[in-house]
Parts: structure tokens; sequence; C-alpha cells
């Protein structure tokens, strides 16, 4: 196996995603009355800044399987983008509206976007291009 070193992008993933998590769970617990979207904003916006160091780190990696990933995220992403958009359904069904919805909305695009890319990253960093060479395990 490849004993490269590379960034923590699971580790901080699993951040940005807990963040996101925690900002859903407050402002739901608000909901039907109004939310003070303070907390759940600094929690996106702290979510969203971990997703784009996680993209910087991971495209500093040098020989990195980047066909592996995008095969792997794109498909995720496909899935992601539709389960998020049946949540998104459900928060207008609920008459979910204004910066709550706002908010919500910017969650679900972090949380559709950062899956994959878990997904994708987990697959290409042990991808051993040697072993596909000779018919291993690798494909």
């Amino acid at each position: 196996m490849n004993e490269r070193r590379l960034p923590p992008v699971t580790q901080i993933g699993m951040a940005s995603l807990a963040l996101i998590v925690a900002g859903g769970i407050y402002l739901s617990s608000h909901l039907p009355n109004h939310v003070p979207l303070g907390p759940a904003v600094a929690l996106l916006v702290a979510s969203a800044l971990l997703l784009i160091a996680n993209f910087i780190a991971l495209a500093r990696v040098q020989g990195f399987a980047w066909n592996r990933f995008f095969a792997v995220a794109k498909w995720s992403l496909l899935a992601y983008v539709f389960t998020a958009g049946m949540i998104e359904y459900a928060f207008l069904r609920d008459h979910v509206s204004g910066g709550t919805l706002l908010v919500l909305t910017l969650s679900l695009v972090v949380y559709a976007v950062h899956v994959p890319t878990l997904m994708g990253f987990t697959v290409a960093r042990y991808y051993d291009p040697e072993q596909e060479a000779i018919g291993g395990i690798g494909v």
C-alpha cells in the first residue's frame, strides 16, 4: 500500500459535517417559531471554510489518483444532490422561508458536496496503480 502522507481530509470533512448537523438541529429545534440565525450562520460559515480548506489541501497532493476520485465523487454527488433536493422539498412543504430557508439550503449544499468529496477521497487514497498493472485489486 502506498505510504505517502496525505492531508487530514477525512477528519476535516467529518468536523465540517458535524458543524452542519449541529446547525440543522439548532434551526429545526426552533421551528415553526422565529429562529435566531446567528449561531446557525456561524456554524455554516465555519463548515464552509472547512470545506474550502479541504479542497485546497487535496488539490496540493502530488500524484493523487484524480481519475479514481472523480469516478466515485461524480456519481456520489448525483446521489447526494438528489437527497438534498428531497430534504429541500420537505422544507418548502413545511413552509420554511426567509433566512431560515437560506441557511438550511446552504447547509444542504455543503452536505451534498462534502460527502461525495469524502467518498472520492477514500477510494482514491487507497488506489494503487501498481496493483492494477498486474491485475490486482487496485482497479
